[in-house]
């Protein structure tokens, strides 16, 4: 399936939310809630797309992309950012966050789940949107 998403989001209720409206799009989203168990998650199966919030607890979203990076076959994984924090908060230029493999930086207070599902089919547009 081509179609697999790997949802990294420490809030469940968003998460449920998130993993509802992506289901109604066509596709197959496992939810984990912190950095070490999405870490596994991808290794038992390797996920077409990775969505994640940016503030994970014992863990940083920044440290998690690094980590995601150092494995040969996760390199290539596209990563939509949906996060609490602005961009510009972090200390990450637009080239930056090219080589860490996002898509997209999204900031939840101004982004619809709609248009989250938009940039989702954008990016693994073989599934049915």
């Amino acid at each position: 399936m081509s179609n697999h998403i790997l949802l990294i989001e420490p809030d469940s209720l968003t998460a449920s939310h998130i993993q509802e409206h992506l289901r109604l799009r066509g596709f197959n989203v496992v939810w984990k809630n912190n950095a070490q168990d999405a870490i596994s998650a991808a290794d038992t199966r390797m996920p077409n797309l990775i969505i994640m919030e940016m503030l994970l607890a014992a863990h940083s979203g920044v440290e998690f992309l690094y980590e995601l990076r150092s494995y040969t076959e996760w390199q290539k994984v596209p990563v939509i950012i949906f996060s609490h924090l602005r961009l510009d908060t972090l200390n990450l230029t637009t080239k930056s966050l090219d080589k860490l493999g996002v898509s997209a930086y999204l900031y939840k207070p101004e982004t619809s789940l709609r248009r989250l599902g938009q940039r989702v089919s954008i990016v693994m547009p073989s599934a049915t949107s």
